[in-house]
């Protein structure tokens, strides 16, 4: 079992500790609705050191990262970030990932599950060729997210080039002691960073974000687990690998267009990026697409339940929860494109019985949006 830089500081702060994917991690620390709520009123701050973090480095680590991404990254300007996908021949998803670029190299953000699968198609794409390095520098640095809508007020009072990085930008900051990367990022739906900081270091950021609080104090940012990690990002209507991708499922079905660069090739002269041809297809006739649910009742739908329209499956359920912001239960599924239209009534086959549902429009909650209802963002 792994454990991130955190470990002692989440077993002091009274964590529930899972394994996920081989990692010692806080599912939560109080409950999944009130760290939930906390990053929709406040501000929390996540742990996700557990993701990888794969620097590339040399003469051809352009290329071959434009070779095994999906979207352009050439056209990047430096301190600037973007998200793509790494594909198979066949326009699976091995990952989806953020790219950082830097003046004389690149970062790769992966996903925990991913990193040892990406660390080894980088290497095999690269082929022993000279001019690339590859360091995993996952176990050397420790990563936080800090999400909320009072984010970038706090951080404010402590540093006045941050609030300024516009969406997808990133800065490198030098605080005493600490060297941080500090990007507008995050999975949540909500304003906030990301930042990677040496793992030796790590805690004094925490302690940075959060000075002592007393007990009840919601006025100033919060620990917060995986578990509201995910029911934010899926009202925020956010992939998650293992959900709404994998290694069978194709971006393009995943209302993921906008990171596949169909034009790569033409406009930098290169090789088609892997999966290219498998993508145009889907592209040209897609057979599904990923919407979302809003279910009658309280009833939680889970992955894998069929989506039926009489009694004629017409998809499958990828992820599933109560809103704790909408007060409703909400889901993601992959339907028939022909069946796939905003307002059509479902149901949801929960094996002891149907749910009724409706699709509905994604993300479920937009930021700065807060009406209570599904799909009214």
């Amino acid at each position: 079992m792994n454990r991130t830089c955190f470990y002692d500081f989440h077993c002091q702060s009274g964590a529930k500790i899972v394994d996920f994917f081989g990692w010692e991690m806080p599912v939560m620390y109080r409950s999944v609705h009130e760290e939930h709520r906390q990053v929709r009123s406040y501000g929390g701050v996540f742990d996700v050191s557990h993701m990888g973090r794969l620097r590339l480095s040399g003469g051809g680590a352009r290329r071959l990262l434009e070779r095994v991404l999906t979207r352009r990254i050439g056209d990047m300007a430096p301190s600037t970030c973007r998200y793509s996908l790494v594909c198979n021949e066949q326009g699976g998803t091995l990952d989806d990932v953020i790219v950082y670029r830097f003046d004389d190299h690149w970062l790769l953000v992966v996903n925990a599950s991913n990193r040892e699968k990406i660390v080894a198609h980088l290497e095999l794409q690269q082929g022993g060729a000279v001019g690339v390095t590859i360091e995993d520098q996952t176990m050397s640095t420790g990563m936080v997210a800090v999400q909320g809508p009072e984010v970038m007020r706090i951080i404010g009072d402590f540093s006045t080039e941050i609030p300024t990085l516009k969406r997808y930008a990133f800065c490198v900051k030098d605080l005493l002691v600490l060297k941080l990367i500090v990007s507008r990022t995050g999975y949540t739906g909500e304003d906030g960073v990301e930042v990677i900081v040496g793992a030796k270091m790590a805690e004094t950021v925490l302690k940075l974000l959060m000075p002592d609080r007393g007990e009840g104090d919601a006025s100033r940012l919060a620990p917060v687990g995986l578990g509201a990690r995910d029911s934010l990002r899926l009202e925020a209507g956010m992939p998650l690998y293992g959900h709404e991708l994998d290694e069978q499922t194709d971006p393009i079905s995943a209302g993921l267009s906008f990171a596949v660069s169909f034009d790569k090739k033409d406009q930098d002269g290169g090789e088609p990026f892997i999966g290219q041809a498998a993508l145009e297809s889907v592209a040209a006739s897609p057979q599904r697409r990923l919407v979302g649910l809003k279910l009658d009742g309280r009833r939680t739908a889970r992955q894998s339940m069929p989506v039926l329209i009489g009694e004629r499956q017409v998809g499958a359920v990828t992820s599933g929860c109560v809103s704790p912001t909408l007060e409703v239960p909400i889901a993601m599924a992959y339907v028939q494109v022909d069946d796939s239209a905003e307002s059509t009534d479902v149901d949801i086959d929960m094996g002891r019985g149907r749910v009724a549902a409706q699709i509905v429009p994604l993300p479920f909650y937009r930021r700065g949006s807060r009406e209570q209802g599904a799909g009214s963002a």
